[in-house]
């Protein structure tokens, strides 16, 4: 079984339910505490033993790639000012073993879409990850477990799709794309039988949410190359996730552990911040 080491992390979006803030910065690179939310999801895919990231971007968005890079003068200025913690704090942005590569999506087409701008970096036959950044995926607070790290144990267990998926009340499905399974307990996945966006309440199969993270096989790139347009007249990733399960391919949902901050929006955003920077410390 070939192990996931690529992630393909989609940052082409506008932004637009975090405006203003949002304008003139990446929403990406909005800081959640005392780093930016692009940094939290990097450091959850190097917690899961993903080392190679795959930007999908689009102009305007270099502060991105730029956060990922060296920047020597500063470095330098640090060591000869003897700021250690500093330096070492910025060494820590890009660890060594971090491989981040940048592809550009001409047009948004939608999250299909996006995924398929990056097909020519994955070797043949070779499973990624997918990671949609605007949610955080914390642990709880007093353990350390990584639960993408738990779907890329399970791929290589079972050979087996991993939807993460977290459970949400009745009254709020309608919300969210919700999976048909039977419920799992925490830490444990269950074969699925398809996806729902946005169900009514009372026609909803379950109340598990798809939450942002999937780890997939290469045939998923394969379909997107002749998929049509869904929902919004756009690329759904979804919807070549359902033709894969058509194929008789095993896709299950993931239960995770952890906690969810969704990001993409301000009330999230701030919750996200005074909820860790109280966790790490801070006086909020």
């Amino acid at each position: 079984m070939t192990q996931v080491r690529k992630a393909i992390i989609p940052v082409a979006g506008f932004g637009t339910r975090l405006l203003p803030i949002s304008k003139a910065i990446p929403k990406e690179m909005v800081p959640v505490v005392d780093r930016p939310l692009i940094q939290h999801v990097v450091e959850e895919a190097l917690a899961a033993g993903i080392n190679e990231i795959i930007l999908v971007t689009r102009a305007g968005k270099s502060a991105i790639e730029d956060h990922f890079d060296a920047h020597f003068e500063l470095e330098h200025s640090l060591a000869s000012k003897g700021k250690d913690a500093l330096l070492e704090t910025l060494s820590s942005i890009s660890p060594k073993q971090l491989k981040v590569t940048s592809v550009r999506q001409p047009n948004a087409k939608g999250l299909g879409h996006a995924v398929f701008c990056a097909a020519h970096l994955l070797d043949k036959d070779e499973p990624f990850a997918v990671i949609l950044p605007d949610v955080l995926v914390k642990p709880q607070v007093g353990s350390s477990a990584c639960d993408l790290g738990s779907m890329v144990e399970r791929w290589s267990a079972n050979d087996a799709s991993q939807i993460m998926v977290e459970a949400v009340p009745q009254e709020e499905v309608y919300r969210y794309g919700i999976v048909d399974c039977d419920e799992p307990a925490a830490g444990e996945s269950a074969d699925m039988r398809g996806v729902v966006e946005k169900p009514k309440p009372k026609d909803a199969p379950s109340r598990l949410s798809v939450i942002g993270r999937y780890v997939l096989p290469y045939r998923i790139m394969e379909l997107l190359r002749d998929q049509p347009p869904g929902a919004g007249n756009e690329i759904q990733l979804t919807d070549a996730i359902d033709r894969l399960m058509q194929e008789g391919k095993t896709v299950q949902a993931f239960r995770m552990h952890g906690r969810t901050f969704d990001c993409g929006h301000i009330e999230g955003w701030l919750k996200a911040n005074t909820t860790l920077a109280r966790e790490a410390g801070y006086d909020v």
